[in-house]
């Protein structure tokens, strides 16, 4: 024993890095006694699924009780949603849609190999990347319209790359990528490279050209559709994501899942939620036309923006972000700099009900002047 080294190192450097996710910041209760509207956070302003809510309701007397040792009954509900030719073999589950991007990372990277990633973007495909020791490869989208640099994207590729992550439609620009665009991407890509889409805000396109992941994985494309009931359900808090792709590499990465992987009363809502059809249009209308209201209304004003097939939209402020920010809560409107997503001088807005956006209209002309 004695004449072993003492000066070990026990940390792997890749979990040193400086680069922690920052979110978005809680809601305060109010400001000067205004009303405050939290438009920071993409979250769903009608709040949650009635029929999720309904569903933890029937579960709170059972807390007791372990849940459920595997998501066998959420992918099934998945599957009956998907419909024919998907089944549960095609799915996992994980604990929020990060939580399946950090299981992907997992699965395929470790140090020495590489990821790309395209800027302006959502962090955590850097942050976990980084985490297993992956080198990021970031080939960064085109102004002014944030398109793809297909090109770039795919000389970037060698045989060390594994992951290539991209989003439609994309946080926090709000461009997607179309149907054309995607399928010459997984026609060029070699084998050895897995796509990974997130899709999380794919209910709220409404673009003809607009595609999921979805055919791709039928045919047995090395492609992951990756989606969250955050957003179109209201389910932000339980934090419950999914993905699906060919059933070889949604059982491969499967593997990673622990013992009794989601809480009872996430994994009941989430299937209550997919149920909740209802609910899921009432969302989708009120996104697609709030979106057209404030188009309209943001054309009149001396700003830059950009049109979105998201529940927010992207805009760049004649001052800085911090400033806009602090300003834009002083009326009442939080909202939310991305200068860290890499979209320099920039700010996010959700896009919400009618009154939280004639709020953040009025609040955004005072500040402008």
């Amino acid at each position: 024993m004695s004449d072993i080294k003492t000066n070990i190192n026990i940390f792997k450097s890749h979990l040193t890095i400086q680069s922690d996710y920052v979110g978005g910041k809680a809601k305060p209760k109010a400001v000067d006694g205004r009303k405050i509207y939290k438009l920071s956070s993409n979250e769903n302003l009608l709040g949650s699924s009635p029929k999720a809510i309904a569903a933890i309701q029937d579960h709170l007397q059972k807390l007791n009780e372990y849940p459920d040792q595997t998501d066998a009954r959420l992918r099934e509900a998945l599957a009956s949603f998907y419909g024919a030719p998907m089944s549960a073999d095609h799915f996992f589950t994980g604990n929020s849609g990060s939580e399946i991007l950090e299981l992907i990372a997992r699965a395929f990277l470790d140090p020495g190999l590489e990821v790309i990633i395209a800027s302006p973007t959502f962090m955590p495909y850097r942050l976990f990347s980084e985490k297993m020791g992956a080198k990021v490869l970031d080939i960064k989208l085109l102004e002014p319209n944030f398109d793809l640099n297909v090109r770039e994207i795919l000389e970037a590729i060698n045989e060390k790359t594994r992951l290539l992550f991209l989003t439609s439609p994309n946080n926090p620009t709000g461009s997607y990528i179309s149907k054309e665009t995607l399928e010459y991407i997984l026609q060029e890509i070699p084998a050895h490279v897995v796509v990974v889409l997130d899709e999380v805000y794919f209910q709220f396109t409404d673009q003809a050209d607009y595609t999921t992941a979805l055919p791709y994985a039928l045919q047995h494309k090395n492609i992951i559709g990756v989606n969250s009931f955050s957003k179109a359900y209201g389910l932000a808090g339980l934090r419950v994501g999914y993905a699906y792709t060919h059933p070889d590499l949604a059982r491969y990465i499967r593997q990673l899942h622990r013992p009794f992987l989601l809480n009872a009363l996430s994994l009941n809502a989430a299937i209550g939620a997919l149920s909740d059809t209802a609910f899921l249009q009432k969302t989708v209308d009120l996104i697609q036309a709030e979106r057209n209201f404030l188009y309209q209304h943001l054309d009149q004003l001396p700003i830059h923006y950009w049109k979105s097939q998201g529940n927010f939209f992207l805009l760049r402020p004649p001052m800085s972000p911090k400033d806009f920010e602090a300003k834009m809560l002083e009326q009442g409107i939080m909202v939310r700099p991305v200068e860290n997503f890499g979209a320099k001088g920039c700010v996010r807005v959700t896009i919400g009900t009618r009154a939280a956006n004639l709020a953040m209209l009025a609040a955004l002309t005072a500040v402008l002047g």
